[in-house]
């Protein structure tokens, strides 16, 4: 299961240096995870300072 970021993202960028598939990219106004890459680890969650990053429902 990937992980995704909600619109509460503030783009400030964080997360995606935290990444080590290198799975988040800047997108329109906030960050984007490629599921396909996305490991479930959390590091995006756990450094992000508005909570955007959540597990995404099955």
């Amino acid at each position: 299961m990937a992980f995704f970021i909600g619109d509460d993202c503030i783009a400030c960028g964080l997360c995606e240096s935290e990444c080590p598939e290198e799975a988040i990219s800047e997108g329109d106004g906030i960050y984007v995870i490629d599921a396909d890459l996305c490991s479930d680890c959390g590091n995006c969650a756990d450094v992000c300072p508005v909570e955007a990053p959540a597990p995404a429902e099955e």
